[in-house]
Protein backbone atom coordinates (compact mmCIF):
# COMPACT_ATOMS: atom_id res chain seq x y z
CA UNK A 1 0.00 0.00 0.00
CA UNK A 2 1.45 3.35 -1.08
CA UNK A 3 1.94 5.94 1.69
CA UNK A 4 1.51 8.80 -0.81
CA UNK A 5 -1.88 7.39 -1.77
CA UNK A 6 -2.91 7.33 1.88
CA UNK A 7 -1.84 10.98 2.34
CA UNK A 8 -3.89 11.93 -0.68
CA UNK A 9 -6.92 10.01 0.56
CA UNK A 10 -6.87 11.71 3.99
CA UNK A 11 -6.69 15.15 2.36
CA UNK A 12 -9.57 14.31 0.03
CA UNK A 13 -11.57 13.24 3.08
CA UNK A 14 -10.92 16.66 4.63
CA UNK A 15 -11.38 18.84 1.53
CA UNK A 16 -14.01 16.80 -0.37
CA UNK A 17 -12.16 17.76 -3.51
CA UNK A 18 -9.69 15.60 -5.44
CA UNK A 19 -8.15 18.50 -7.37
CA UNK A 20 -7.62 20.63 -4.25
CA UNK A 21 -6.17 17.72 -2.26
CA UNK A 22 -3.87 16.88 -5.15
CA UNK A 23 -2.74 20.50 -5.45
CA UNK A 24 -1.82 20.55 -1.75
CA UNK A 25 0.46 17.57 -2.39
CA UNK A 26 1.89 18.86 -5.66
CA UNK A 27 -0.18 16.59 -7.91
CA UNK A 28 -2.27 17.40 -10.95
CA UNK A 29 -5.96 16.54 -10.84
CA UNK A 30 -5.43 13.68 -13.30
CA UNK A 31 -2.56 12.16 -11.30
CA UNK A 32 -4.47 12.54 -8.01
CA UNK A 33 -7.49 10.78 -9.52
CA UNK A 34 -5.25 7.99 -10.82
CA UNK A 35 -3.66 7.53 -7.39
CA UNK A 36 -7.05 7.19 -5.72
CA UNK A 37 -8.19 4.71 -8.35
CA UNK A 38 -5.05 2.68 -7.63
CA UNK A 39 -5.71 2.76 -3.88
CA UNK A 40 -9.29 1.57 -4.39
CA UNK A 41 -8.05 -1.14 -6.74
CA UNK A 42 -5.50 -2.28 -4.14
CA UNK A 43 -8.13 -2.42 -1.41
CA UNK A 44 -10.75 -3.94 -3.67
CA UNK A 45 -13.43 -1.46 -2.61
CA UNK A 46 -14.78 1.98 -3.48
CA UNK A 47 -13.68 4.67 -1.01
CA UNK A 48 -15.24 7.75 -2.64
CA UNK A 49 -18.46 8.85 -4.27
CA UNK A 50 -17.60 11.21 -7.12
CA UNK A 51 -19.96 13.80 -8.61
CA UNK A 52 -19.27 16.88 -10.75
CA UNK A 53 -19.71 19.10 -7.68
CA UNK A 54 -18.40 17.16 -4.70
CA UNK A 55 -16.53 14.12 -3.48
CA UNK A 56 -17.73 12.27 -0.40
CA UNK A 57 -16.68 9.14 1.44
CA UNK A 58 -18.46 5.84 1.01
CA UNK A 59 -19.26 3.77 4.10
CA UNK A 60 -16.05 1.84 3.43
CA UNK A 61 -14.19 5.14 3.07
CA UNK A 62 -15.36 6.31 6.50
CA UNK A 63 -14.30 2.98 8.01
CA UNK A 64 -10.88 3.15 6.34
CA UNK A 65 -10.08 6.80 7.20
CA UNK A 66 -8.97 6.44 10.87
CA UNK A 67 -6.74 3.50 9.92
CA UNK A 68 -5.12 5.53 7.13
CA UNK A 69 -4.49 8.40 9.56
CA UNK A 70 -3.01 6.00 12.11
CA UNK A 71 -0.65 4.53 9.50
CA UNK A 72 0.56 8.00 8.46
CA UNK A 73 1.16 9.03 12.06
CA UNK A 74 3.04 5.79 12.73
CA UNK A 75 5.26 6.37 9.69
CA UNK A 76 6.12 9.90 10.84
CA UNK A 77 6.89 8.71 14.37
CA UNK A 78 9.02 5.86 13.01
CA UNK A 79 11.05 8.28 10.89
CA UNK A 80 11.61 10.48 13.93
CA UNK A 81 12.82 7.48 15.96
CA UNK A 82 15.28 6.44 13.27
CA UNK A 83 16.60 9.98 13.15
CA UNK A 84 17.52 9.65 16.86
CA UNK A 85 16.46 13.21 17.59
CA UNK A 86 17.79 14.74 14.40
CA UNK A 87 14.48 14.47 12.55
CA UNK A 88 13.10 17.87 11.58
CA UNK A 89 9.28 18.00 11.62
CA UNK A 90 7.99 18.65 8.16
CA UNK A 91 4.82 18.52 6.12
CA UNK A 92 1.71 20.51 7.00
CA UNK A 93 0.54 21.17 10.55
CA UNK A 94 -3.19 21.92 10.60
CA UNK A 95 -4.29 23.93 13.63
CA UNK A 96 -7.68 25.29 14.65
CA UNK A 97 -8.05 27.92 17.37
CA UNK A 98 -10.52 30.50 18.73
CA UNK A 99 -10.44 33.62 16.57
CA UNK A 100 -9.44 36.15 19.23
CA UNK A 101 -6.86 33.96 20.96
CA UNK A 102 -5.40 32.96 17.62
CA UNK A 103 -4.94 36.53 16.43
CA UNK A 104 -3.59 37.82 19.74
CA UNK A 105 -1.31 34.97 20.80
CA UNK A 106 -0.83 32.17 18.27
CA UNK A 107 0.06 34.35 15.27
CA UNK A 108 2.81 36.18 17.26
CA UNK A 109 4.07 32.83 18.56
CA UNK A 110 4.41 31.52 15.01
CA UNK A 111 7.09 34.10 14.15
CA UNK A 112 9.83 32.21 15.98
CA UNK A 113 8.22 28.77 15.57
CA UNK A 114 8.34 28.97 11.77
CA UNK A 115 12.00 29.99 11.98
CA UNK A 116 12.79 27.00 14.19
CA UNK A 117 11.01 24.56 11.85
CA UNK A 118 11.40 25.95 8.31
CA UNK A 119 10.34 22.67 6.67
CA UNK A 120 6.98 22.73 8.44
CA UNK A 121 4.00 24.38 6.74
CA UNK A 122 1.28 25.86 8.97
CA UNK A 123 -2.42 25.81 8.09
CA UNK A 124 -4.07 27.88 10.84
CA UNK A 125 -7.87 28.18 10.87
CA UNK A 126 -9.44 30.67 13.29
CA UNK A 127 -13.03 30.17 14.35
CA UNK A 128 -15.06 30.62 17.53
CA UNK A 129 -17.06 27.50 16.63
CA UNK A 130 -15.98 24.11 17.99
CA UNK A 131 -14.98 22.19 14.89
CA UNK A 132 -14.82 18.43 14.38
CA UNK A 133 -11.08 17.75 14.34
CA UNK A 134 -11.26 14.47 12.43
CA UNK A 135 -13.70 15.71 9.82
CA UNK A 136 -11.69 18.91 9.38
CA UNK A 137 -8.40 17.02 9.14
CA UNK A 138 -6.82 19.02 12.00
CA UNK A 139 -3.74 17.83 13.85
CA UNK A 140 -4.29 19.97 16.94
CA UNK A 141 -6.94 22.32 18.30
CA UNK A 142 -6.55 25.12 20.83
CA UNK A 143 -9.66 25.43 22.98
CA UNK A 144 -10.71 27.62 25.89
CA UNK A 145 -13.74 25.73 27.12
CA UNK A 146 -14.58 22.91 29.48
CA UNK A 147 -13.65 19.66 27.74
CA UNK A 148 -16.29 16.96 27.44
CA UNK A 149 -15.16 14.98 24.38
CA UNK A 150 -13.57 11.74 25.61
CA UNK A 151 -12.12 11.02 22.15
CA UNK A 152 -9.61 13.86 22.59
CA UNK A 153 -6.31 13.96 24.45
CA UNK A 154 -5.69 17.33 26.11
CA UNK A 155 -2.67 19.17 27.47
CA UNK A 156 -3.33 22.23 29.59
CA UNK A 157 -1.56 25.35 28.35
CA UNK A 158 -2.80 27.83 30.95
CA UNK A 159 -5.67 28.71 33.24
CA UNK A 160 -8.32 30.92 31.65
CA UNK A 161 -8.59 33.57 34.36
CA UNK A 162 -11.60 35.81 33.86
CA UNK A 163 -12.38 39.18 35.43
CA UNK A 164 -15.01 41.92 35.26
CA UNK A 165 -13.97 45.09 33.46
CA UNK A 166 -15.19 48.59 32.77
CA UNK A 167 -13.63 51.60 31.07
CA UNK A 168 -12.49 54.66 33.04
CA UNK A 169 -15.01 56.80 31.10
CA UNK A 170 -17.82 54.43 32.04
CA UNK A 171 -16.84 54.49 35.72
CA UNK A 172 -16.65 58.29 35.70
CA UNK A 173 -20.15 58.50 34.25
CA UNK A 174 -21.92 55.61 36.02
CA UNK A 175 -19.79 54.82 39.05
CA UNK A 176 -18.43 51.42 40.02
CA UNK A 177 -20.50 48.64 41.64
CA UNK A 178 -19.53 47.99 45.27
CA UNK A 179 -20.98 44.47 45.30
CA UNK A 180 -22.69 41.87 43.13
CA UNK A 181 -26.19 43.20 43.87
CA UNK A 182 -25.24 46.59 42.45
CA UNK A 183 -24.29 44.92 39.16
CA UNK A 184 -28.01 44.66 38.45
CA UNK A 185 -28.18 48.43 38.01
CA UNK A 186 -25.43 48.53 35.38
CA UNK A 187 -25.60 47.75 31.65
CA UNK A 188 -23.91 44.43 30.92
CA UNK A 189 -22.10 43.26 27.80
CA UNK A 190 -22.19 39.46 27.80
CA UNK A 191 -20.42 36.76 25.83
CA UNK A 192 -22.88 34.66 23.86
CA UNK A 193 -23.37 31.29 25.51
CA UNK A 194 -22.53 32.35 29.08
CA UNK A 195 -25.73 32.25 31.13
CA UNK A 196 -24.34 32.91 34.62
CA UNK A 197 -21.38 34.64 36.21
CA UNK A 198 -20.29 32.64 39.26
CA UNK A 199 -18.50 34.45 42.08
CA UNK A 200 -16.63 33.21 45.14
CA UNK A 201 -17.16 34.79 48.55
CA UNK A 202 -16.88 33.89 52.24
CA UNK A 203 -20.20 32.04 52.17
CA UNK A 204 -19.34 29.91 49.12
CA UNK A 205 -20.48 30.83 45.62
CA UNK A 206 -22.98 33.28 44.17
CA UNK A 207 -24.62 32.87 40.77
CA UNK A 208 -25.41 36.08 38.93
CA UNK A 209 -27.55 36.00 35.79
CA UNK A 210 -26.58 39.03 33.72
CA UNK A 211 -29.56 40.89 32.25
CA UNK A 212 -27.72 41.95 29.14
CA UNK A 213 -29.09 43.89 26.20
CA UNK A 214 -25.88 43.32 24.25
CA UNK A 215 -24.60 39.83 23.48
CA UNK A 216 -21.46 39.34 21.36
CA UNK A 217 -19.85 36.07 20.30
CA UNK A 218 -16.25 37.31 20.10
CA UNK A 219 -13.89 38.11 22.98
CA UNK A 220 -12.05 40.98 21.30
CA UNK A 221 -15.34 42.59 20.26
CA UNK A 222 -16.66 42.43 23.82
CA UNK A 223 -13.44 43.95 25.14
CA UNK A 224 -13.62 46.76 22.55
CA UNK A 225 -17.27 47.49 23.38
CA UNK A 226 -16.33 47.69 27.03
CA UNK A 227 -13.43 50.04 26.25
CA UNK A 228 -15.92 52.33 24.51
CA UNK A 229 -17.95 52.66 27.72
CA UNK A 230 -20.93 50.53 26.71
CA UNK A 231 -21.07 48.68 30.01
CA UNK A 232 -19.42 46.14 32.31
CA UNK A 233 -18.28 42.83 30.88
CA UNK A 234 -16.60 39.55 31.72
CA UNK A 235 -13.28 39.19 29.92
CA UNK A 236 -10.42 36.69 29.90
CA UNK A 237 -7.09 38.04 31.12
CA UNK A 238 -5.41 36.91 27.88
CA UNK A 239 -7.79 39.23 26.01
CA UNK A 240 -7.91 42.19 28.42
CA UNK A 241 -4.33 42.37 29.72
CA UNK A 242 -3.01 44.99 27.28
CA UNK A 243 -6.01 47.27 27.81
CA UNK A 244 -5.56 46.91 31.58
CA UNK A 245 -1.84 47.76 31.33
CA UNK A 246 -2.63 50.80 29.19
CA UNK A 247 -5.36 52.02 31.53
CA UNK A 248 -8.10 51.58 28.93
CA UNK A 249 -9.89 49.08 31.18
CA UNK A 250 -10.22 48.80 34.95
CA UNK A 251 -10.96 45.61 36.90
CA UNK A 252 -14.27 45.65 38.75
CA UNK A 253 -15.12 43.76 41.98
CA UNK A 254 -11.55 42.58 42.59
CA UNK A 255 -12.48 41.24 46.05
CA UNK A 256 -15.08 38.85 44.62
CA UNK A 257 -13.29 36.74 41.99
CA UNK A 258 -15.09 34.88 39.26
CA UNK A 259 -15.11 31.09 39.18
CA UNK A 260 -15.06 29.17 35.92
CA UNK A 261 -14.20 25.64 34.81
CA UNK A 262 -12.45 26.61 31.59
CA UNK A 263 -8.79 26.59 30.67
CA UNK A 264 -6.69 26.87 27.53
CA UNK A 265 -6.01 23.43 26.12
CA UNK A 266 -4.12 21.91 23.23
CA UNK A 267 -6.07 18.85 22.12
CA UNK A 268 -5.65 16.15 19.51
CA UNK A 269 -7.60 12.98 18.64
CA UNK A 270 -6.85 10.07 20.96
CA UNK A 271 -7.09 7.72 17.98
CA UNK A 272 -3.79 9.13 16.65
CA UNK A 273 -0.21 8.84 17.80
CA UNK A 274 1.31 12.17 18.76
CA UNK A 275 3.19 13.05 15.58
CA UNK A 276 6.50 14.96 15.97
CA UNK A 277 5.07 18.07 14.30
CA UNK A 278 2.24 18.13 16.85
CA UNK A 279 4.56 17.48 19.78
CA UNK A 280 6.96 20.30 18.93
CA UNK A 281 4.09 22.73 18.36
CA UNK A 282 2.43 21.97 21.71
CA UNK A 283 5.78 22.05 23.56
CA UNK A 284 6.69 25.35 21.93
CA UNK A 285 3.31 26.97 22.65
CA UNK A 286 3.42 25.85 26.28
CA UNK A 287 6.92 27.32 26.70
CA UNK A 288 5.93 30.50 24.84
CA UNK A 289 3.00 31.10 27.21
CA UNK A 290 5.08 30.20 30.27
CA UNK A 291 4.28 28.42 33.53
CA UNK A 292 2.84 31.74 34.69
CA UNK A 293 1.16 33.10 31.53
CA UNK A 294 2.72 36.34 30.35
CA UNK A 295 -0.70 38.00 30.26
CA UNK A 296 -1.10 37.43 34.02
Amino acid sequence: MNIAHLKLFTRIAATHNISLAGKELGLSAAVASAHINKLEETLGTQLLYRTTRKVSLTEEGFAFLPHAESVLDSVESARAAIGAGSHTPQGTLRVTAPASFGRMHIVPALVEFTQLYPELHIDLRLSDSIVDMVEGGFDVAIRNAALSDSTLVARKLASDTRILCASPDYIEQHGIPANIDELKTHPIINLTGIEHWVFANNQGTIKFKPASKLHIDNGEAIRDACMRGMGITLCSMWCAYQALQEGKLVQVLKDQPLINDTALWAVYPSSRLLAPKVRVFIDYLKAYIGDVPYWD
